[in-house]
């Protein structure tokens, strides 16, 4: 009973993220939410209204906050900063969320804040919702990591000019202003060092330590967060580019590289019929160097109007997902062109769940195989006609309009 409950349960959620496009907001939007109201939670509930008297003392080079709000002050502005990153879903932004998450968590356990219980409670379901969705945040953004190198610089320039403001007088000479901390900040977070403010403590060294590995460390990684995206897209467009480009009309579209997407496309090359194949990683071996292919999310509209989804007789969807299938049924039903959508099932349970996608034809040669051992085994007859009706099962709206035809 439960078991069946569950799946009622399941077959109706799929059944709203299917209608309600939760493909194109969720879990990002959300998530972007959560993250953001709680770094605005750790601002408020340590800066309050008092932030207007920080800020003016700031503008005026005089700033006498308490270094153990800090903390509070990168790991609240880290979160609102990588929480709008996360709506790009980058997995960059989503790995230095889930920490941002955690450092809050320990840092409302270890502050003692008001509403301790509630805020404990409200990072840790941040926390875990982050990790069940982590498939969800696979691509490589230069705005995300635009943003993602942003914020490191300054919270890496708040942490170093504020501490060496505060161990000013372990300095020689004296920091005695935010100017002075900052020019040292940058001396030392470049490694340029030019020796005119000399560390004399062993506590202001390790300090000055910290800073120059973190500022070597902070740079590397926002240099490689913003260049890696852009590389790869380069690549991207050169292995799209690459090799003759048929002419992207009245063809056929295979997405997906599962033997039944390859062994499709081979029969359709070998009956002279154009195909243009999308794949999210180009073949490493026994790929032809003439074939049509487009590199991408065949989920994502552009790369689906890249291959020419719109012109295309018919968009076979054959990945190894069945929910990846139906979202590229949709996405092709965006489009609003003329092609036949045909939508592969390798799982007998999606089955019904992908219909609710409507594509033309829904192909489920491998719930078939089950059958006809058991039919086989049993001595039953095992007619053509029953073969084709259970590997090609026709959706309903595209079987009415051809009983029409004379």
């Amino acid at each position: 009973m439960i078991p069946s409950l569950l799946q009622r349960v399941r077959a109706r959620f799929q059944r709203l993220h299917y209608f309600s496009r939760a493909q194109y907001w969720f879990p990002h939007v959300p998530l972007f939410l959560l993250l953001a109201l709680g770094g605005w939670w750790i601002l408020d509930s340590k800066f309050g209204s008092t932030w207007r008297y920080y800020f003016n003392q700031l503008m005026q080079g005089q700033f006498n906050m308490n270094p153990h709000l800090l903390p509070s002050l990168l790991i609240g502005g880290g979160m609102v900063a990588m929480g709008i990153a996360l709506l790009w879903r980058s997995r960059l932004a989503w790995t230095m969320a889930t920490l941002l998450a955690a450092l809050g968590l320990v840092n409302t356990l270890l502050t003692g804040r008001v509403q301790v219980e509630v805020m404990l409670a409200y990072f840790a379901f941040t926390l875990i919702v982050l990790l069940l969705t982590w498939r969800s945040f696979d691509r490589s953004s230069v705005a995300a990591s635009t943003l993602f190198a942003i914020t490191s610089v300054v919270m890496l320039l708040l942490y170093a000019t504020f501490g060496s403001y505060y161990l000013g007088t372990q300095f020689k000479p004296h920091i005695a202003d935010l100017p002075t901390a900052l020019y040292y900040s940058m001396v030392t977070m470049s490694t340029v060092g030019y020796g005119d403010i000399v560390p004399r403590t062993m506590e202001a060294r390790m300090f000055t330590i910290s800073i120059m590995m973190l500022g070597v460390a902070v740079f590397a990684t926002s240099l490689t967060a913003v260049i890696a995206p852009l590389v790869g897209q380069s690549l991207q467009r050169i292995i799209n580019r690459k090799g003759p480009r048929m002419k992207r009309e009245n063809h056929f579209v295979v997405i997906g590289n599962t033997p039944l997407a390859v062994n499709t496309w081979r029969e359709l090359a070998r009956r002279g019929r154009p195909v243009t194949r999308i794949v999210r990683e180009t073949p490493e071996e026994g790929q032809k160097p003439d074939v049509d292919m487009v590199v991408g999310d065949p989920s994502m509209v552009d790369v689906l109007r890249e291959a020419g989804a719109h012109k295309a007789e018919a968009v076979l969807a054959m990945l190894v997902d069945d929910s990846e299938n139906a979202f590229t049924i949709l996405a092709v039903k965006e489009l609003n062109g003329s092609a036949r959508t045909v939508a592969a099932v390798n799982d007998a349970r999606h089955l019904s769940r992908v219909k609710l996608v409507q594509p033309d034809v829904v192909i489920a040669p491998q719930v078939l195989g089950g059958e006809l051992t058991a039919m086989l085994l049993s001595g039953e007859q095992v007619t053509p006609d029953f073969v084709m009706q259970r590997v090609f099962q026709q959706a309903n709206h595209s079987t009415a309009p051809e009983k029409k035809e004379p």
